[in-house]
Formats: C-alpha cells, sequence, structure tokens
C-alpha cells in the first residue's frame, strides 16, 4: 500500500488557491494517497484580489481585471466554469498628466512607444526637441548586451527623457508600482530588448512584429476581462472547490523545521502539520523569518518591497458630467499632484456601478514618497479630492469613499532580480528539498503570473513525491 504523503501550501492568496485547486485535481484524478493543506494567517483569502460590494457598487480593492490574452487566468476560470461571469472593458480615450494637463495617449502607441509617427507629431505632450530626440530610435545603434539593466536606462537611451518619463514611465511603472529607473528589464520587460537587438530601432521592430489591425467599423473589444460580479468570484470558486476542511484560516506559520523526512510546520497556535513538500506562496520578505536556520533566502532580502494606497469614490453620476471623454489617466512624475492614476470606473466598467451612478478609482504611493500610504483615511481623501478638483474641477463631495492600503506589499523587480532568484533555487534542491515557491515575489505581479506560478508549484511538488 503506498505511503500517505502531505503537502502543505503556505498563504492564501490567488498563487496558493491556484496550487491547491490543480493539486486536488491531479490527486483525484491519479488517485494519489496525497493529503493538501493550505495554511493562511488572516481570516481572508484572496490576497491581492479582494472585492467590496456595496449598494450595488462593485469595489475592487485590489486587481480589477486581467488581460484577456493571458492564458493561465483563462485556462483556470474554464476548469471552474466561470467563462459567463467575465465582461471585457469598455475601451475609450486614456489620458496622461504631463505639467498639471491632461493629454490624450496619441494612437498608435506599444506600451507608450510610438508605433506610427503622425500621432505623435502633432501631440502637445512633448516638445519639439523631445519629439526629434525621441526619434532618434531610428537610427541609434543596437545597445550592447548586458546581463540586465534598468527599463530607465534602456528607454532614456533609445528615445530620451521627455517620451520616457512623459509617456512610457506613467504606463509601465505602474504595473509594478516601482521606479523605472530601478526596475529590471530582463524580469519586467525583455521582450523589448530582444526586438532591439533583432531589429536595431525598437519603432521599426513594433512596426514589423505587431499585429495589424483590421478595420472595423465597430467598436473594438477590450483587452481587458473582469467579473461582472467583482474579481472575489474567482476567490470564492476556488475556496468551494477546495472545501474548509483543506482551508485553515487564521494560523499564521511560525517557523518550518527540516527533518529527517519532510517538514514540521510549527503554527502560532502551536499546532504541527507534517509536510513532506512545501509550497511558499508568500511574499519573499516571510522566508527567511519562516526558514530562520537557512541562509538559502538571506539574497531575497534586497528585493524591495513598495507601498501604495486606492481610493475608491461614488458619485452621482449628474455630478460627474464634464468629465472627459474617456476611461482615466495616469500621471507623470513632473506633475504637482499626489495622485498616480485615475480610473473613470463608470465608464470602462459600466457593470459595477448602479443606474444613475459613477465611481472614480485613484491611485496614491509614488516610489518616492510611499509615506503617503501612512495617512488617515481622511486625509488621504482629503488628497485625492484636491488633486482631482485642480485636474478636473470636481468640487463635488463623493457619496462615500474606501480606502484600501497595501503596505510593503509590492515587490520590485530591480536590476539583477532574476539572477537572484536563480541563485535562491539553484541551493534549494539540495538544502531544502521538498519546498518550492511561487508568488508575485518571483517572477510576475499580475493575478495570470500568480496562477501560472502556483500550476507550475503543483508540477514541482508532483515530480518531487514521484521521485522519493
Amino acid at each position: 500500500m503506498a505511503t500517505k504523503k502531505n503537502i502543505v501550501i503556505v498563504g492564501g492568496g490567488i498563487t496558493g488557491l491556484t496550487a491547491a485547486y490543480y493539486l486536488q485535481t491531479r490527486i483525484a484524478e491519479a488517485n494519489l494517497p496525497y493529503e493538501v493543506k493550505l495554511v493562511e494567517a488572516t481570516d481572508r483569502l484572496g490576497g491581492k484580489v479582494w472585492t467590496l460590494r456595496r449598494d450595488g457598487f462593485i469595489i475592487e480593492r485590489g486587481a480589477d481585471s486581467f488581460l484577456a490574452r493571458k492564458k493561465p487566468a483563462v485556462k483556470l476560470i474554464k476548469a471552474l466554469g466561470l467563462m459567463d461571469e467575465l465582461v471585457r472593458n469598455d475601451t475609450g480615450q486614456a489620458y496622461v498628466l504631463v505639467k498639471n494637463k491632461l493629454h490624450k495617449i496619441p494612437s498608435g502607441s506599444f506600451m507608450g512607444i510610438p508605433t506610427t509617427a503622425r500621432p505623435f507629431l502633432f501631440t502637445g505632450m512633448f516638445s519639439p526637441v523631445g519629439k526629434l530626440r525621441a526619434g532618434l530610435d531610428y537610427v541609434l545603434p543596437r545597445g550592447k548586451a548586458k546581463a540586465d539593466q534598468s527599463l530607465g536606462h534602456f528607454f532614456r537611451r533609445r528615445f530620451g527623457d521627455e517620451l520616457v518619463e512623459n509617456l512610457i514611465e506613467p504606463l509601465l511603472s505602474g504595473i509594478y508600482s516601482g521606479d523605472l529607473d530601478e526596475m529590471s528589464m530582463k524580469a519586467t520587460f525583455p521582450n523589448f530588448l530582444e526586438l532591439e537587438q533583432k531589429h536595431r530601432s525598437l519603432m521599426i521592430g513594433l512596426q514589423k512584429t505587431m499585429p495589424k489591425s483590421k478595420r472595423s467599423t465597430g467598436k473594438k473589444p477590450g483587452q481587458f476581462f473582469a467579473f461582472k460580479n467583482g474579481f472575489s468570484t474567482l476567490v470564492e470558486a476556488l475556496e468551494q472547490e477546495i472545501g474548509q476542511t483543506t482551508i485553515m484560516r487564521n494560523h499564521a506559520v511560525d517557523h518550518i523545521e527540516k527533518k529527517d523526512h519532510g517538514y514540521h510546520v510549527l503554527l502560532d497556535s502551536g499546532d504541527v502539520l507534517k509536510a513532506d513538500a512545501v509550497v511558499m506562496a508568500t511574499p519573499h520578505t516571510v522566508l527567511s523569518k519562516v526558514f530562520s536556520k537557512f541562509p538559502i533566502f538571506d539574497t531575497l532580502q534586497q528585493v524591495p518591497v513598495g507601498s501604495v494606497a486606492n481610493v475608491a469614490m461614488g458619485f452621482d453620476s449628474k455630478s460627474l458630467k464634464k468629465l472627459p471623454d474617456g476611461t482615466g489617466f495616469v500621471v507623470s512624475r513632473n506633475s504637482k499632484v499626489q495622485i498616480t492614476a485615475c480610473t473613470w470606473t463608470h465608464r470602462k466598467w459600466p457593470q459595477a456601478v448602479p443606474t444613475g451612478k459613477a465611481m472614480l478609482r485613484c491611485y496614491v504611493g509614488r516610489p518616492d514618497n510611499p509615506e503617503v500610504v501612512n495617512l488617515s483615511d481622511e486625509e488621504i481623501i482629503a488628497l485625492v479630492r484636491k488633486d482631482l478638483q485642480k485636474i478636473m474641477k470636481i468640487k463635488q463631495a463623493p457619496e462615500f469613499a474606501v480606502v484600501t492600503r497595501w503596505r510593503n506589499k509590492m515587490p520590485q523587480y530591480t536590476v539583477g532580480h532574476v539572477e537572484r532568484l536563480q541563485s535562491v533555487r539553484e541551493q534549494m534542491p539540495a538544502g531544502l528539498p521538498g519546498v518550492f515557491l511561487a508568488g508575485s515575489s518571483y517572477e510576475g505581479v499580475g493575478v495570470p503570473d500568480c496562477i501560472d506560478q502556483g500550476e507550475q508549484a503543483v508540477e514541482q511538488v508532483l515530480a518531487f513525491l514521484n521521485e522519493e
């Protein structure tokens, strides 16, 4: 008779939930003698996926959508039978706040990089000198091969400061809530480096590789998916499928001890879970504490973390009639405001608001000013309202405002991130066999990236247990 094996997943965010779901599926399909336990330190599952449903409003306190082309998310949602719950975003004009003035993002751009010249030549977002400097991308040589470099260094060399600071940085840095001049190219957007090495010019490379848009008189479908009733729909479905007997809420892991055969997972309650394999679906900041006797994870302490907050505000739609036609804006670093972006949620996701209502979602917390997140709710709401009045003349007080903080929760993939992670993973099979890492600290911060890492962890666990 096969010996029973125990698998412990630490962390009940989307990565840990995905790992638990796929593990249970594979165990049931193969009739394996394995048992799974998922341990979550708080009373809430989902991590940065967190929906508040209030008076007909769907308020996303964390992630609100994902790219429709990201296959790991679509695969999981199909497996859960939730495809009918998805909606695409309403498309519309997006803006950038440059020197306190809203400018339309020029058409024919990809992540802020021009693919056609005309819209960029006629925008007021850049000076004539800035436009000429950006155009040098057509003639500049390839950069020298490097192990890694910052996104800021790469793009400034190709396009100059204006295009980077007025357009590329606001669009890209918001994804990671980080500083473009510190972010690792290899860990975030290696495809741009590959384009340069192959085509020399980024603009020429994009023109040759991007799919040609077909002429259509109809409205283009949105590139993002959201859930009709909020992103927590996914978390709730995973929780139901996994089952309450598998999930242990309000149980923090104090530390993990390596034994002759497997591990002892010691909880703050004093309970001990025996494990033949462990999936650490937690922030990297937890590792050195939990594995205090193992210096393997010391390198990951070099991975900084950022802090951000967002404010969702509900209005009567009549009070926002003068909003520009569009779905929101991002903010360049040369604008003297505290907010970093604002989504006009009722335009982008109409299903998220009741009839006759409107909702704005604003973000605060620049890399050079993380302290704003520590202000009180009242102070954050006041500074956001001050900025909205300055930018869009919105004087009306919101009917409600919900502030959500993510203190020290945004991992920063700085230069050398891939090498640091590789060094740690190379040491783990010998030092901590059967322990696997997955989550936003490692190989992608988006929900689809975390789902993908959770699924990869399942393959690693099963391969390891099969070898024993």
